[in-house]
């Protein structure tokens, strides 16, 4: 092993979420890990889909997403973890505790209330998705809220994110504060076109612009995926682009179509 990189147990993301990298996580890290560095960094964390499922960290890791939903999950789910364990213990799959918390704005809630919010809506919600979501549930799979199952997961994700820095910022001041020679930024913005599925202002379509602008001048060294677009290949033509197969799914892997997907980097 690389004396760089220290080992640590891979795990699925923190939560159902649309748009994460299941499917494309292996060729991902595989990239990653053969890049040195001294220093990790997701400006677009989302629910960690690559980011938990490494083997292999650096001395330095952070992760970052100006959903404020996201971040505070994570700080809540690193530093008072069996306060959020506590909350989240008497919690059951309801319908109507469901639409209580879709309706809830999460701006009149403590921190760990919205921790608690974000993840019970998220492990019941068809899809994993996080502006339009619905109630999940079939009658052929057990209820998706069982915390005597889902106990274990919540400890190894705090483990995970131990000595790891969470940050709530736009992705521009994320990669200024962070860009280093020795610092690798992996990168899963929105897919081009879907820049609303994850919550209106967080990102929009003159952002892939600015992105490819900031990225040109890096200091450090970056991995970027998207999905495969003649405006993305145009925006980021100045880079490495790679195509990979894979498969879109919704709802379990019940709905699948094949699709095409852009890894692009400068290594």
């Amino acid at each position: 092993m690389n004396e760089q990189f220290r080992e640590v147990k891979a795990l699925g993301g923190a939560v159902p979420y649309l748009g994460g990298k299941r499917l494309l996580a292996k060729a991902i890290i595989s990239k990653i890990e053969a890049v040195p560095h001294v220093c990790y960094a997701e400006p677009f964390v989302g629910a960690g889909g690559v980011f938990f499922r490494r083997k292999l960290a650096p001395k330095a890791e952070v992760i970052n997403d100006l959903n404020r939903d996201i971040a505070t999950f994570f700080r809540v789910l690193q530093r008072h973890y069996q306060a959020f364990l506590d909350m989240m213990k008497w919690q059951i799959t309801t319908r109507v505790e469901f639409q209580r918390l879709v309706k809830t704005d999460p701006d009149t809630l403590t921190d760990l209330e919205r921790a608690a919010r974000f993840y019970y809506l998220q492990r019941i919600c068809f899809g994993g998705k996080v502006r339009t979501r619905t109630f999940g549930v079939t009658p052929q799979e057990r209820a998706r809220f069982d915390i005597t199952k889902l106990g274990p997961e919540l400890e190894a994700l705090h483990c995970r994110l131990s000595g790891v820095v969470i940050e709530c910022l736009g992705f521009e001041t994320m990669i200024e504060k962070y860009d280093r020679p020795g610092t690798l930024f992996y990168l899963d913005p929105p897919y081009f076109g879907c820049e609303k599925d994850y919550g209106i202002g967080l990102f929009s379509r003159s952002d892939f612009e600015a992105l490819a602008k900031r990225l040109f001048r890096i200091h450090g060294k970056f991995i970027l995926s998207l999905n495969d677009r003649p405006e993305v290949r145009e925006i980021f033509q100045a880079f490495r682009i790679d195509a990979v197969k894979t498969v879109y799914t919704v709802g379990g892997g019940k709905q699948a179509r094949p699709a095409s997907e852009v890894i692009i980097s400068m290594v």
